[in-house]
């Protein structure tokens, strides 16, 4: 086996290993550690004597390496000794390895790492990155790639993520089920975080970030199996899942994007839009929630099969519903875009004007690309290419500065 196959056990079995490590030593941060121990040990090791259970064997060499630190740390003596004798640290590594464990304990145990992993006393950077490390499975150098940050930001950020827990006194059990569904928005936002960043990157020179946008849905799907009876769950599932379905007509071969109207619907994934709707037609069981609204937009999308034949006004009146149930500058941008396509660009413009007025996104992209796109179409158009230069300026993604500069040279 080699390092391909260390990575891959790894990003599957992660989230159990680190839960279980937890859960037994009562030490969030040094499960973390004795996991990444094993596996570097893993890396060393397979290649020369593959396991025959890796999942076991990953296991068992992060509970001795647990153990080994326990022992290292004198004040921590009679804990140490608790341990061993409940573990039978010198029987062989064979039965470590067999061991079976209780399959519902170690749902319980991935869903607290979730709720540990994306807790209020960390601040949003450091849930996403804890989140996709322990987690999802990633190492440092995947997430600084995916979020275009240098490797020792996010070794910094984990370090102390870890060690706010630990200040905090975090415990690492499922919150009381009155504080579950409070503390689940969380969740369910560094999810959201995650996959939008992999959906659109919001700098660098691609459009799209597949490999982190499908480590968000495979997160969402986890918690969808642990949180079944959870509609906001299966809404966001559906939304990663529908939105994800386009990403193969998003872009040119070369990696330029394809704007909405330009894509071959032919290359949507269908499978995805099944699965996207089979997650809406449960997260519609109770009413939707803001994750779910967005996915009804997606659906409608989706089922259309041209933006000309496209049912706008359903999606306006969707948007409108998200306004109030998750009111934000963005939602208020989309909708415009849904206005002037369902009653023309001079009702559009005004809400965006609105928005200009209150300065409700300042030095976004997005509102004077939404705004030279209305004067566009209005035939305004020095003050739609002024717009579009400005959004050109302002935007961080070279893919999406090079469609923005392409539409200034078109009205130039």
């Amino acid at each position: 086996m080699g390092t391909a196959d260390v990575e891959a056990v790894w990003r599957i079995e992660s989230a159990r290993i680190v839960a279980a490590l937890t859960r037994f030593t009562g030490d969030f941060g040094l499960a973390e550690d004795a996991a990444q121990e094993a596996v570097a040990e893993a890396l060393e090791s397979w290649p020369l004597a593959a396991p025959a259970n890796p999942a076991g064997w990953l296991m068992a060499t992060a509970r001795r390496r647990a153990i080994d630190a326990i022992r290292r740390r004198a004040a921590l003596q009679d804990r140490y000794a608790l341990l061993a004798a409940d573990l039978a640290v010198d029987s062989a590594v064979d039965s470590a390895v067999d061991e079976e464990v209780d399959p519902d304990r170690i749902d319980d145990d991935v869903l607290a790492l979730m709720f540990v992993s994306c807790h209020p006393v960390l601040s949003p950077e450091a849930r996403v990155a804890l989140t996709l490390r322990v987690v999802g499975g990633l190492s440092s150098e995947e997430i600084a790639r995916a979020f275009l940050v240098p490797v020792p930001t996010v070794q910094a950020r984990v370090t102390r993520a870890k060690k706010t827990i630990a200040a905090a006194g975090v415990p690492f059990e499922l919150p009381p089920a009155g504080e579950r569904r409070e503390r689940l928005g969380g969740v369910l936002s560094v999810l959201y975080v995650i996959f939008t960043e992999g959906s659109t990157a919001t700098a660098g020179d691609r459009l799209l970030r597949p490999d982190v946008a499908y480590e968000a849905i495979r997160l969402a799907r986890t918690l969808a199996a642990l949180q079944p009876d959870e509609p906001e769950v299966h809404g966001l599932l559906a939304l990663c899942e529908l939105t994800a379905a386009r990403f193969p007509a998003r872009t040119a071969p070369d990696g330029s994007p394809i704007l909405l109207e330009d894509q071959d619907r032919r290359l949507w994934d269908v499978s995805a839009i099944r699965r996207g709707l089979a997650a809406l037609s449960k997260a519609s069981a109770r009413g939707l929630g803001p994750y779910g609204l967005q996915a009804a937009i997606a659906a409608t999308h989706a089922s259309a099969p041209s933006v000309e034949a496209t049912d706008w006004d359903r999606i306006v009146v969707l948007y409108e519903a998200l306004g109030r149930v998750a009111p934000s500058p963005v939602v208020d941008l989309n909708r415009a875009v849904a206005v002037a396509m369902a009653s023309g660009p001079g009702q559009a413009l005004a809400i965006v004007d609105e928005l200009i007025a209150a300065d409700r996104l300042p030095g976004s992209h997005l509102v004077p690309t939404v705004r030279g796109e209305l004067l566009a179409r209005l035939g305004r158009r020095p003050e739609a290419r002024a717009e579009l230069e400005l959004a050109a300026r302002l935007c961080a993604n070279q893919r999406e500065r090079s469609v923005l500069l392409r539409k200034v040279a078109a009205l130039s």
